[in-house]
């Protein structure tokens, strides 16, 4: 190789390291996800606590004793539903909030583990992966909004069965989180103590109202 070719090699290799590193540093887009596969859905719904939570607008944790239960629409098998509740950290009255979110699952997609928002109030994409699960005791999710000309909103659910997990299991879906970018540093442990049953009295929020309905903070999702 002569000097002039070795060196409009290097060039080379450097301005695909550019266009590499910019593709994966995308902060507007939703990064290119690898779901759960022969994901069951079936096995998947029903309740669940929220062991770890992650968002990329926060840098402290706001929320304890999030729970949700995913169910299917009884009038389009094509539609998902999570119901969940949530306190805030710092409210001295501990109030539990109610909000809830729907997918659908595109007939066009391979994988049921693949949702998409499906109400219209919701501006652009949102998409919802299933990235893991036994099914019976541990699941992970990763939810992704795109919005125009504002940075994506990544969030991310590491949610048990029961209100503890193992060290073990953590571990082993933290690192997953680690291939969307996410820094380990901001997934937040979620306090599933002196948490309050739904009793039909909790303060119900859509996730489309301003979050200072809520004590002036974001909805989590």
């Amino acid at each position: 190789m002569n000097f002039i070719n070795k060196h409009l090699f290097i060039l080379i290799i450097n301005l695909s390291s550019v266009v590499l590193w910019k593709i994966e540093d995308d902060k507007f887009k939703c990064p290119k996800v690898r779901e759960i596969k022969n994901f069951d859905i079936k096995q998947f719904l029903g309740s669940w606590y929220v062991v770890q939570y992650y968002a990329s607008s926060e840098e402290a944790s706001s929320y304890k004793c999030m729970r949700a239960e995913f169910s299917l629409s009884k009038e389009n098998v094509n539609e998902v539903t999570m119901n969940f509740t949530y306190n805030f950290i710092d409210d001295p009255i501990n109030e539990m909030i109610v909000g809830n979110i729907t997918w659908k699952i595109p007939l066009q997609h391979d994988s049921l583990a693949h949702w998409v928002h499906a109400e219209f109030p919701y501006e652009e994409v949102y998409n919802t992966y299933i990235l893991d699960s036994d099914y019976k005791s541990w699941g992970l999710l990763l939810h992704c909004a795109e919005k125009n000309k504002s940075p994506r909103y990544l969030s991310s659910f590491i949610m048990s069965r029961k209100k503890n997990i193992g060290n073990n299991v953590i571990s082993y879906l933290r690192d997953k989180l680690t291939r969307y970018n996410i820094n380990l540093e901001y997934v937040f442990p979620m306090e599933q103590k002196n948490c309050k049953l739904y009793d039909g009295d909790a303060l119900k929020i859509s996730p489309y109202l301003a979050a200072k309905k809520a004590y002036n903070k974001k909805h989590p999702l």
